[in-house]
């Protein structure tokens, strides 16, 4: 009895780990007989797992089924579960996080003392700080345009924009970004005839969704660079553009998320396109790079900011 138990859990463990299996593999891996791997096969569908035979092949798949089966997870799959379910409970999705809560109770109870104490270890040990709330977005919402992502669903909605202009956008959605704390939907906005840029937590969609549509060709092949340049250069009411003089590659680790986008020029310079909502700000963000520079382009704000910021500077170590 006990043999056949630990058997069915091993069996089980397998299907988990991959989509599809032969009968003679799982029957080499188990140690038993192709007939015996049957027999098992029967057991778990009685017990409510949706084990499928693969058509013409001696092969199975589970697959999904009405209800959640029990899963089995080896001690790193469990201990990233349980990490991923604590970092939801601070998420800025609103509506999971007494969801997450409650699933991550049952785990820990679950857990071996081993796993849960170094789950309680990161727990107790980490403190949240320097992070500024993010404004939540409802799950609902994600997964409506998640869906239309997937299925090239005409998606039609409400918007805000961060100077409080409402407006009803059609768009072809392309991708659902998670970016910094914030989410962000990228598609081809029909009425302007452009791709456009959409914060979630302003859009409030309409159901149902608009028609299919055939996915056009996007101006651009990476959608986190084309978002991070979105962000960080034309949403901007203050733009520069200045010419750092080391090499693209040692700036690129001075440079977070959303500061700006690096282009390389040679060997020894890059260039640093930059924006910010006033010109006190984009200086500091310019001399924060900790390079020598030199300004390609701007306002003439900027320049005098930029003179001012210097001759604060040199007034600072005068008689030194």
């Amino acid at each position: 009895m006990w043999e056949t138990s630990g058997r069915l859990l091993k069996l089980l463990s397998l299907l988990q780990a991959r989509r599809d299996w032969s009968g003679a593999e799982l029957a080499d891996s188990l140690g038993v007989t192709s007939r015996t791997v049957r027999r098992d096969i029967d057991r778990l569908r009685e017990l409510g797992y949706p084990v499928h035979a693969l058509q013409g092949t001696a092969g199975y798949r589970l697959g999904a089924g009405g209800a959640l089966p029990p899963l089995l997870l080896d001690d790193a799959e469990a201990v990233a579960v349980a990490i991923g379910l604590r970092t939801a409970t601070g998420s800025s999705v609103s509506g999971i996080e007494e969801t997450a809560l409650r699933a991550l109770t049952k785990l820990e109870q679950l857990l071996p003392s081993r796993l849960r104490y170094r789950v309680n270890s990161l727990h107790t040990a980490t403190v949240r700080a320097g992070t500024a709330p993010a404004p939540e977005v409802s799950a609902d919402t994600l997964l409506v345009i998640a869906e239309a992502c997937r299925r090239s669903e005409l998606l039609r909605f409400d918007y805000t924009s961060h100077r409080g202009k409402e407006s009803s956008r059609r768009v072809e959605p392309r991708d659902l970004v998670s970016f910094g704390r914030h989410w962000y939907l990228v598609g081809f906005d029909v009425e302007r005839a452009d791709w456009r840029t959409f914060r979630v937590d302003r859009l409030r969609p309409r159901t149902p969704t608009g028609p299919r549509f055939t996915p056009r060709e996007a101006p651009f092949t990476d959608v986190a660079e084309h978002l991070s340049s979105q962000l960080s250069v034309r949403a901007w009411t203050c733009q520069a553009t200045v010419t750092l003089h080391e090499p693209a590659e040692v700036i690129a680790e001075r440079i977070w998320p959303g500061m700006g986008v690096l282009e390389a020029v040679d060997e020894r310079s890059c260039l640093l396109h930059i924006g910010a909502d006033t010109v006190s700000s984009l200086v500091w963000m310019i001399t924060s790079v900790d390079a020598d520079f030199t300004l390609t382009s701007g306002s003439p704000e900027l320049v005098t900011a930029l003179r001012a910021q210097a001759d604060r500077c040199q007034r600072a170590l005068a008689g030194r």
